[in-house]
């Protein structure tokens, strides 16, 4: 910002001494003044600028932004958007999907396995990292539905809020996710994973939509993740245990 001042200055001292008269020299020096007030208001402005967000808060306890290791991996954090469960946005000011380094490590070669079996394939991921503060709004909107199952209690913690899971799906080239059966966050039985088999006998899966989905989770397991049985999208990078032991609680 110094530099930023000289700049201004330098042209405008040098305007000052070919000036002719005294009227000349006295409109010169309130131009500078005024020029040095406006280089010192837009240092004030700068130094108040907010220094945190939640993308830096998470920086600050050792998550990895995912595409500062992957730039390939697609990413659309629905609670960064209306388009979710609960409506609202609950992620102010976060566009970036952060993980625990061990699970981000474990999301890299699960691209590169998928990569290997079709190129054009890429992860494509719905919601990574969730503080606990976040987790907390999510819960009272289904705290007192059947719903409730579905949705972390912040009382017992998440394995999101430690930044050991990720919720994702596969997209093509284009970006457009691939038919897994039902939307993420679906509260109901054709989400679950260890009846795919009864349900497309029900009519309630097709054999393409569970083909994408063994395919989703032999990427995820290779590369080390674990699945749970009543999302299709959530996967596990650790224990609950582990990641208890290891890793920090998100506030």
């Amino acid at each position: 910002m110094r530099i930023q001042l000289l700049m201004i200055m330098i042209p405008l001292l040098v305007f000052l001494l070919s000036c002719q008269n005294k009227a000349d020299i006295v409109r010169s020096e309130v131009l500078v003044a005024d020029s040095v007030q406006s280089v010192a208001i837009t240092v004030e402005e700068e130094q108040t600028l907010p220094e945190s967000s939640m993308a830096l808060y998470l920086e600050e306890q050792g998550l990895i932004n995912i595409h500062s290791l992957d730039s390939t991996i697609r990413i659309d954090l629905k609670y960064a958007t209306t388009d979710n469960f609960t409506k609202e946005i609950l992620y102010d000011d976060l566009t970036d999907a952060f993980l625990h380094p061990v699970a981000a490590q474990k999301l890299m070669k699960a691209q590169q396995l998928l990569k290997g079996y079709n190129s054009d394939l890429s992860l494509l991921i719905y919601d990574a990292a969730r503080p606990m503060s976040v987790q907390t709004k999510m819960y009272k909107v289904v705290e007192n539905t059947p719903y409730r199952a579905y949705v972390a209690d912040p009382t017992k913690t998440g394995m999101h809020n430690y930044g050991m899971a990720v919720d994702l799906t596969i997209c093509n080239s284009d970006g457009v996710a691939l038919d897994m059966g039902t939307p993420f966050d679906f509260f109901g039985k054709a989400a679950g994973i260890n009846q795919e088999e009864q349900l497309l006998k029900e009519g309630l899966l097709t054999r393409e939509q569970i083909d994408n989905r063994k395919l989703l989770r032999k990427v995820m397991t290779e590369a080390g993740f674990i699945t749970i049985r009543g999302e299709w999208w959530h996967f596990n990078a650790v224990s609950r245990g582990e990641a208890k032991n290891t890793a920090k609680l998100l506030d």
